[in-house]
């Protein structure tokens, strides 16, 4: 059994393939950061929130912060699982993702991740409030203390 920071996380497999790989023969640093850009995409659309409905609302929720503590290394072939949750928010305007990702082979978190996001009104790029879509799917999810 995985050894998760929280309960209930959105989860999708990974594997590590050649282009993940860099000179010194682990999963380069960037990637990591797309996998979490991943596994947040695909859990928003799991919510029915995905980027024709964004586009339809003209809003969507960017990132305005990012950190990551890289713990181990992963390398070609290994088979990963990632995962986030939403873990708070405003209700208004921001909210706040975390991440893990864990190697099953042996139980070992690799990576643990934040980032925070503010709703912005895609066609000016300014922040604007939630629309009822957001937090109706959003809210659904959002961890209770």
């Amino acid at each position: 059994m995985l050894q998760w920071d929280y309960p209930q996380g959105y989860c999708i497999e990974l594997k590590v393939g050649a282009a993940d790989i860099d000179g010194l023969e682990h999963t380069n640093n960037a990637v990591y950061v797309k996998w979490c850009e991943r596994v947040a995409w695909a859990h928003s659309v799991s919510l029915g929130l995905d980027l024709d409905c964004y586009r339809e609302l003209d809003r969507a929720m960017a990132i305005t912060r990012s950190e990551f503590d890289y713990l181990a290394a992963s390398r070609l072939g290994d088979e990963l699982v990632a995962a986030t949750w939403i873990v708070d928010w405003d209700g208004k305007l921001t909210m706040h993702r975390h991440f893990q990702i864990i190697r099953p082979a042996d139980g070992l978190t690799l990576l643990r991740g934040k980032m925070k996001f503010a709703c912005i009104e895609i066609s000016s790029g300014k922040p604007r409030r939630l629309p009822p879509a957001f937090i109706e799917g959003y809210g659904a999810v959002v961890m209770q203390p």
